[in-house]
Order: structure tokens, then C-alpha cells, then sequence
């Protein structure tokens, strides 16, 4: 059983992607509850005597845990001291009244132990009681005078151990007979119980709490409601009820984040459909003018950035560095977001704080598959703008099979074939960016492609680059790339080898496309 204090942050390192998002983020392990887990209830100390306890202390420590009341009462009877405390401050009656063990703790408190001792967590008997549900044990310290407004060193009280765990029945006790307890009582990151049970994705006690007239838009320090606490968990059911109860989608915290940044950043692909659903803005923009599409991007999500396109997220929206969604996904190398977004239709233009194009970005970063997929979509989108304005038929990428990937369809290997062989045997250094230059390659694509260095002979892996980059224009066009490499070829003055290679390419008696018109 964990214990866990999540923060919705400010801060996050370069390896957690946000860069400072401010997304809910679990910090740590309780260490007070974490040593009293329910399963381990029943297991000796394995302290080697490095707990600060005498022999006979640890052994009573041990009995209270397993409830051995015969035991308990052999060393009490020797004079044992029932306020022993262990090197966490812990004592017997901590270990009987987290394991919920009635007669130990009636024994404990009969010979005189402390109801309100704390351990060095501030956690004490009945804080456990209410955090593992034991409704009668936590009965029996109240009538034994516990004080009931108690908190532990992380200011949490007995309605947020009980709300935090999901324990109904102690709630309403609490809540029912108990003076003094705050019902929307906060914490030291200011969260109430009703934050706490959303957080934990307890659904009863976070009904219960509503049903008791708890304040449903409270903020914590940090600007979160319940929903982003929710959706920094994924926990959807509990966020569905606060949906539904009427939480605003767009509240914003402190960092400006709204729910649905939070449930695209921890990739909560449930809570974030639901979100879209119930009208969360795809475009809301944080303090730092980042969109959801770039916490898809950040996280390397591809279900997430599928999401939010279809939910009409813009893709050229740039951020406090300058970057779109493009841009981090390129830096990144996540090479199905960077399709996604090409085929959605982006800005190619677009340049960061550095005056680096997405191209730029994967050229410098050596990606080349990327490299090669945006010279495709600019080549793509080029011609697309050119129907357009000639008022032919063109057609939106987003709506048709389009990819940008590299080709593996078996209509094309042997002509594949023969642009390999024409890249690696026949063209000359330079030719490759003559042929390019005559198919309408802008001197940045050239540019581009030739950063890759593998040696004397890269102009090979350039031109072969090119030529395939080309292919994928003509096939998506419907053109035929026999006529169109038989024209290249002849227009930077090598017509012996257009005439070899158009031998070569009609070859294929499977070829799907003959080279006849030429």
C-alpha cells in the first residue's frame, strides 16, 4: 500500500519532456505508511537491533503486530515499556492500530500507552486507523480520548486518510459524530478530502463527500481542482462524475493547465477521449502558449496527437520557444507523431527561436527518415497549392491514403531497384542535385538531404535519397515516373543512360507501369 503525495508541479527536468509544464507529477512514497503496508502487518522487523529498541521493546513492537495479546501480556508484566519507540518513532500501539487489531490496542491503552503519540511522520493511532479503515478501532481511541483534529506532518487529517483510501463508513462516523473536523479542511499543498478522493480515484467516497456538502471548486495552492488531480491519475470514472457534477473543463491552474494538458501529458488515453467529449478545448493554450498537441508531442504519443487532430487541434500553434508541435516531435525523433502531423497539414514555414524549420531541426538532429518525410509533405503540399490555384481537382491530405514513410509496396520495387542503381553506379557527383534542381528541389531540401556524411561517396546515399523522394511526387500524383526519369535525365545531358535506364525500368515484364509514352 502506497502512500503517494502527487504534486501538480512547476518544475520538471529535461528528461521528463514537460520542461516546466506544471503537470501533476507523483514525487514520493510516504515513508510513514509505506513501513506499515497491510501485508507486511504480520512480518518481524528486520532491524537487526539498528531500531533503537531494547530485545524485549522489539518483541512487544512484534506482538502488537500480529495481535499475540498472550505475549503482549508476559511483557508487559515484565515491565516492558509500552512507549518504546522505534528508530521512526513508531510505537505498539501504531503497529496494533494499523493492522486493526481490537485487543491489542484495548491491552495497549489499558496499561497506560499514549492514545496521541506520533511517530516522526505525525502519523499516529488514529490517523492509521483512518487511513486502513478500521472503523472500530478508530472508535475505540476516540472514546479513549484521542483528539480528533489531529494531522500529520503533511497536514493531513483524519477525513483525508479516510477519503484518500476510499473508506466509506469511516467517513461518516467522521463526518456524522465526530465535533470539530472540518469537512473542507486543506492540507499542506491545500487539497481537501474531496481533492484527496479524486486524486485516488475513489469514487464512493468522493460521492459521499458531495452528497455531504463538501465545496467541489476548491483549488489547491498550486490552481488544481479535482479534475486535474483526476486526470493527472487517469483514474476516468471519477472523472466522468466530476464531468458530470459540473466542474469547469477549462479552469486553469497556476500554470494555466487545464485538465485535459494533464490527461494528454500522462497519456490517459480514456480520460483524455472523455475530456474532448465533454467539450474540453483542444486549443486552450498554458501560460507558456503550449497546446495540448505539444504535450502529444512531448510525451511521443501517437494516440494522444490521433486524438486531439480529430478533435480539431490546431497544428501550427507555437509555443514560448517558438516550436510547433512539429518541431518538438522532430527534435525527438518520434517519427509516427511527425507523420501524423504532416499528413494533418502543417506550416512548414514555421521557424523556432533559433530560426530552425522542422526540416532544419531533423537535418541538424541527423534524422534522416525525417529529413526525408518533410521533404515529401513541402513537395506534396506544394503541389497541392499549385491545383488549387489552378482550380484542378486537388486533394486534402488528411482525407486520403497518403504517407510519407519510406516506400515498401511491391508495385514499385523494381523501379526502386533502378533508382538504387542509377544513385550508386551511374550518376556523377554533382548530378544528383541537377536532377533535383530540374525536378523543383528547393536548395534548403538539397541541403538537407546532403548533411548526412558517410564518406567520399555519400553523393551515392543523396542521390538515392533524391530519386526516392521523387518517386513518392510522381506515384502520388498518378504521374509516370518512367517519363518523368527518362526527361530528367535527358534534360541534364545524359541520354545515353536515360536510354539504358528506360531499358531497365521496362525490364519488368510485372511492372505495373510500362514506359510507352516516352
Amino acid at each position: 500500500m502506497g502512500f503517494q503525495s502527487a504534486r501538480v508541479t512547476k518544475g520538471r527536468g529535461a528528461g521528463g519532456g514537460a520542461g516546466g509544464s506544471g503537470v501533476p507529477k507523483t514525487r514520493r512514497l510516504h515513508p510513514a505508511i509505506a513501513a506499515l503496508q497491510v501485508e507486511r502487518m504480520g512480518e518481524p522487523e528486520r532491524s537487526g537491533g539498528a531500531d533503537g529498541l531494547l530485545p524485549l521493546e522489539r518483541q512487544l513492537h512484534e506482538a502488537a503486530r500480529r495481535n499475540d495479546v498472550g505475549r503482549m501480556k508476559e511483557l508487559v508484566a515484565r515491565r516492558v515499556n509500552v512507549r518504546a519507540r522505534n528508530h521512526e518513532g513508531r510505537v505498539a500501539l501504531h503497529w496494533a492500530a494499523g493492522a486493526g487489531h481490537e485487543q491489542a490496542v484495548r491491552l495497549l491503552l489499558d496499561r497506560a500507552a499514549a492514545v496521541d503519540d506520533e511517530d516522526a511522520f505525525g502519523m499516529n493511532a488514529l490517523l492509521l486507523s483512518a487511513w486502513f479503515g478500521h472503523l472500530q478501532i478508530l472508535q475505540i481511541l476516540v472514546s479513549s480520548g484521542a483528539k480528533v483534529q489531529c494531522e500529520n506532518k503533511d497536514g493531513l487529517s483524519l477525513l483525508h486518510c479516510a477519503a484518500t483510501k476510499g473508506h466509506v463508513p469511516v467517513l461518516a462516523f467522521i463526518i456524522g459524530d465526530l465535533k470539530g473536523v472540518a469537512l473542507d479542511g486543506t492540507d499542506k499543498l491545500g487539497r481537501t478530502p474531496f481533492h484527496r478522493a479524486a486524486e485516488n480515484g475513489q469514487l464512493e467516497a468522493l460521492d459521499f463527500l458531495v452528497g455531504s456538502g463538501c465545496d467541489q471548486g476548491v483549488k489547491d495552492k498550486e490552481g488544481n481542482t479535482a479534475l486535474h488531480l483526476a486526470a493527472s491519475r487517469g483514474h476516468a470514472a471519477v472523472l466522468q462524475r466530476l464531468v458530470n457534477i459540473g466542474l469547469g473543463l477549462e479552469e486553469c491552474n497556476q500554470d494555466g493547465l487545464t485538465a485535459l494538458h494533464i490527461a494528454v501529458e500522462g497519456v490517459h488515453a480514456l480520460c483524455v477521449r472523455l475530456l474532448l467529449r465533454a467539450g474540453s478545448s483542444a486549443n486552450a493554450l498554458t501560460q507558456k502558449k503550449r497546446s495540448c498537441l505539444h504535450y502529444a508531442a512531448l510525451t511521443g504519443s501517437t494516440e494522444m496527437t490521433r486524438a486531439l487532430i480529430q478533435a480539431g487541434a490546431c497544428t501550427n500553434v507555437v509555443d514560448h520557444k517558438q516550436q510547433t508541435p512539429l518541431h518538438i516531435a522532430t527534435e525527438h525523433a518520434y517519427q509516427d507523431i511527425v507523420e501524423k502531423l504532416l499528413i494533418a497539414g502543417v506550416n512548414l514555414n514555421l521557424r523556432d527561436k533559433q530560426g530552425k524549420t522542422a526540416l532544419a531541426v531533423a537535418a541538424r538532429s541527423n534524422h534522416i527518415s525525417l529529413v526525408d518525410m518533410i521533404i515529401k509533405a513541402e513537395r506534396f503540399y506544394k503541389r497541392e497549392q499549385a491545383q488549387r490555384l489552378t482550380c484542378e481537382d486537388s486533394t486534402d491530405p488528411a482525407g486520403k491514403s497518403v504517407t510519407f514513410r519510406l516506400d515498401h509496396r511491391p508495385e514499385t520495387r523494381h523501379l526502386r531497384s533502378v533508382l538504387w542503381q542509377l544513385a550508386s553506379k551511374y550518376l556523377r557527383p554533382h548530378e544528383w542535385k541537377q536532377l533535383a534542381d530540374c525536378w523543383g528541389f528547393t536548395e534548403p531540401q538539397i541541403h538537407a538531404i546532403e548533411q548526412q556524411w558517410t564518406g567520399t561517396k555519400s553523393y551515392r546515399e543523396h542521390g538515392h535519397r533524391m530519386l526516392l523522394i521523387w518517386l513518392h511526387g510522381v506515384t502520388t500524383a498518378s504521374e509516370n515516373p518512367c517519363k518523368g526519369l527518362f526527361e530528367g535525365l535527358m534534360a541534364i545531358g545524359r541520354r545515353e543512360l536515360a536510354e539504358s535506364i528506360r531499358r531497365k525500368a521496362n525490364a519488368e515484364p510485372r511492372t505495373p507501369r510500362r514506359c510507352l509514352a516516352m
